[in-house]
């Protein structure tokens, strides 16, 4: 008998977070969309567990935030422990655990990674996707026939699944014929070894372990729910408070814990919870830090890799994302973070494409932005590991850490490692040739967060909110005092130009400029005299997407969007891309670049 035979737009391997968040975007725009995974079930426990300020603003763009924040424990403090000259260790200072000033959610979340999965996979589920476990692929092959890869709609990769829990070839195997396929499989990805996909970088000499747990309660170290960096004689250990009363340590080790010299790998079997506690308590001289063994949730132990994949694709038909395609170490809290915003960024582009709005070169602006990103947070973790890692500066040991040095790498990397600052350069879909008409919102970077008023009730709502991931691109049209009368003739040249024809919101995407581009027109004024209908009608498509830059009835929300953003009187236009970073902008009387912009990537009918 041969095997059965099937079509899919895209195929994922691997159910970690970089694969659900894709499938899960990927399904809610109505892609057909099939995720696999080894694994007989979701992780338990253990893993992954925090999530920085810029992904929260990003689940809260798919309406997940709130099915995290219900959860996870927050973490808004820092504490810094150094060795105490009456001997074991001290705090040294404490601050902010987020420096990042622009944070609509200026902390970081902790949950363990198989909740934070759960969050995606219920949200997928409403969508009729489900996990296909466990099965593996055994062979993956791509077309070399050029035409069939060009063609978006072709099919030219062939991936041969196997069920794990039937018996028989005959019954647990199956042929899957795919236009994309995405490999999420972690860092020793079978997507990218098959492809032939090289890891550069270097492993480092550190090595560390992880214990989940719940302290008991003679532990007496003051900061057990607070962040803390802990330097002392004896090694580095930190801390990540966790949901409920769970906290999480990692304990720098030495070759001599765990390392096999016969083998130079680290040796599970030769380390243990206990163990590794032991180590820590040490560390944490003269507090008390303990627990039972039956309060150790999960363990486990490392070496720092730091490496990134030479390539994120294959003839933009096969992807690698997440841990397939970058490793470093957990100290930062980049993991996670960094996998499910390379999906994020890939969700719209294979969107497109597959729609038929987009030509599939818009595809090849993932590895551009994406990889560059890896290459700088290795770079940061490269720095951060040495100092983590480090022997803390004393009398007998000059050149060690000191506290200051920590604190100023923690605090100038904050919007690095809060993905606040996440910086995207120049390409086909970020244009910041006319930055000044917007100079305080950097084209290239997240949209920043503002509350504002709804024109039509004056009712306030974050901006954020009004640009969902929902595959649509914003057109912000700060259209200025609409009461000035120059002002009110510039506008209604500028809603003359967009109407146009052959003007971008009627040429590309015929007949669905409406799912391709969601139309907000931003006023300046105050609610008791402006009137949602001031605006020309194509820039009030709804009577929700005019707005107001005023403060609210209490006099607290709002009234600051032009200021924030650098926006003068005579208004501007901003373009948010579907995954709400900010895609270009220009004046009023600039459509023509507008058209010019879209042009670029988008399929004209």
């Amino acid at each position: 008998m041969s095997n059965p035979q099937s079509k899919v737009d895209v195929l994922i391997i691997g159910a970690g977070p970089a694969g659900v968040m894709c499938a899960n975007g990927l399904a809610r725009a109505g892609v057909n969309v099939r995720i696999i995974d080894k694994r007989p079930a979701k992780v338990a426990a253990g893993q992954a567990d925090g999530i920085q300020p810029r992904t929260i603003e990003v689940l809260q763009s798919y309406g997940l935030a709130d099915a995290l924040l219900s959860q996870a424990a927050q973490m808004h403090m820092a504490a810094f422990y150094n060795p105490s000259p009456t001997g074991g260790i001290e705090c040294t200072g404490r601050a902010a655990d987020v420096n990042a000033p622009t944070a609509r959610y200026p902390f970081e979340a902790t949950l363990h990674q198989g909740e934070i999965e759960n969050i995606f996979l219920n949200s997928m589920r409403k969508e009729g996707v489900e996990v296909e476990r466990p099965m593996i692929p055994t062979s993956l092959e791509l077309s070399t026939d050029q035409t069939e890869l060009e063609d978006p709609q072709a099919y030219p990769v062939k991936v041969v699944l196997k069920r794990l829990d039937v018996e028989g070839e005959a019954n647990n195997t199956e042929v899957v014929h795919a236009k994309f396929v995405l490999g999420a499989d972690g860092a020793h990805s079978w997507v990218r070894k098959t492809m032939g996909v090289t890891m550069d970088g270097e492993q480092t000499d550190y090595i560390w372990g992880v214990i989940d747990m719940v302290p008991s309660p003679e532990t007496d170290f003051p900061d057990v729910r607070n962040r803390c960096a802990i330097h002392s004689e004896n090694g580095s250990c930190m801390i990540i408070p966790r949901e409920g009363d769970k906290i999480r340590l990692y304990i720098q080790l030495t070759n001599a814990d765990v390392v096999d010299p016969a083998t130079g790998r680290v040796d599970m079997n030769k380390f243990g919870p206990d163990k590794l506690l032991e180590v820590a308590k040490k560390s944490f001289q003269p507090f008390i830090m303990s627990t039972t063994p039956d309060k150790i949730d999960w363990w486990t132990l490392y070496i720092i890799g730091q490496r990134v994949a030479s390539k994120y694709s294959i003839h933009e038909r096969v992807f690698i994302a997440g841990d397939a395609c970058h490793t470093h170490s957990p100290k930062a809290g980049q993991g996670m973070n960094a996998s499910m915003n390379d999906t994020h960024n890939l969700i719209w582009k294979l969107t497109y494409v597959l729609r038929g709005w987009a030509d599939p070169s818009l595809l090849k602006t993932y590895e551009f932005e994406r990889r560059k990103y890896a290459q700088d947070l290795i770079a940061f973790d490269k720095e951060f590991s040495a100092l983590f890692s480090g022997k803390p500066k004393s009398e007998g040991y000059a050149d060690g850490v000191s506290h200051q040095q920590f604190l100023q790498a923690f605090q100038t990397h904050g919007g690095f490692t809060s993905g606040i600052n996440v910086h995207y350069v120049p390409s086909a879909i970020t244009s910041a040739v006319y930055q000044s008409a917007a100079s305080k919102l950097t084209i290239g970077q997240r949209l920043l967060p503002q509350t504002i008023l709804r024109a039509a009730d004056r009712r306030p709502v974050e901006v954020q909110d009004l640009c969902p991931a929902d595959t649509r691109f914003k057109v912000l049209v700060f259209t200025g005092d609409m009461q000035d009368s120059q002002q009110h003739a510039r506008v209604e040249t500028f809603a003359a130009e967009l109407s146009r024809e052959d003007g971008f919101l009627n040429t590309n995407v015929i007949a669905q400029a409406e799912r391709a581009y969601d139309v907000m027109s931003i006023l300046k004024g105050k609610k008791e005299e402006i009137s949602y209908r001031d605006v020309p009608e194509i820039l009030r498509p709804h009577w929700s997407k005019v707005l107001l830059d005023d403060v609210d009835q209490t006099g607290t929300k709002g009234g600051k969007m032009y200021e924030t953003y650098g926006v003068g009187p005579e208004g501007a236009v901003v373009i948010v891309r579907p995954d709400g970073y900010v895609g270009m902008v220009c004046p009023l009387d600039q459509v023509k670049s507008l058209d010019n912009y879209f042009a670029g990537f988008m399929k004209s009918p």
